[in-house]
């Protein structure tokens, strides 16, 4: 009975850490994030993160899909002028910034106006390269609401004037799985947060002009 107790209260604990954490993620983020490209500033760069094109089912991901689209958006109404691509590579038969480099020129985009991150192995990584690696201190982050609301908050952290344009989200965000995995990453987020954490890689710099 005692060690129910104590599972149930850890339980409770969890949940009220997770509420807290997210809630918090949406506060830093509040009045940073923007869904008309007329309303959002200009930044120089935009920093797209990455995602997988196809998912284990065969089809096309919606996520990766309007990502791409609010990249272009922006880029034509020039409110950027770059596109960082930040992403996983870690794999040989993987690479998000070169597939979502492919997608980008294919509608309209220069090549010379896009760069590639290809250690974006997380949020983490992506916000904190782009001033680390690519000298950005001022960046438009561009993927779905909530994923920008937790970069906002990581780049908050490190010292980044950033702002978010948020892609159109996927219709199965909603469901439950994909919530509560974001409540745990949003958690995530937070104790890298307090623990400074760095991202695997850093290296040599990068210009982007």
């Amino acid at each position: 009975m005692k060690k129910l107790k104590l599972i149930f209260l850890l339980g409770v604990f969890i949940l009220i850490g997770l509420i807290m954490t997210n809630y918090m993620v949406i506060y830093k983020a509040k009045g940073c994030i923007y869904n008309s490209v007329d309303a959002i500033p200009k930044n120089k760069v935009g920093l797209l993160l990455g995602a997988v094109k196809v998912t284990s089912n065969g089809n096309i991901n919606s996520y990766y899909t309007h990502r791409i689209n609010a990249a272009v958006d922006l880029y034509k109404a020039e409110k950027i002028e770059f596109i960082l691509i930040s992403g996983d590579n870690s794999r040989k038969n993987y690479d998000e910034p070169t597939t979502f480099k492919t997608d980008l020129i294919i509608k309209g985009i220069p090549e010379d106006k896009i760069f590639l991150d290809y250690a974006g192995f997380r949020t983490l990584d992506s916000v904190i390269r782009a001033k680390e690696i690519f000298g950005q201190t001022e960046i438009t982050i561009i993927s779905q609401q909530f994923h920008n609301e937790r970069a906002i908050y990581l780049a908050k952290h490190n010292n980044i004037n950033a702002i978010g344009f948020n892609a159109k989200d996927s219709y199965n965000h909603h469901g439950s799985k994909t919530q509560l995995r974001e409540y745990f990453a949003r958690a995530k987020a937070s104790i890298d947060v307090l623990f400074n954490v760095e991202p695997k890689f850093l290296g040599k710099k990068i210009n982007i002009k």
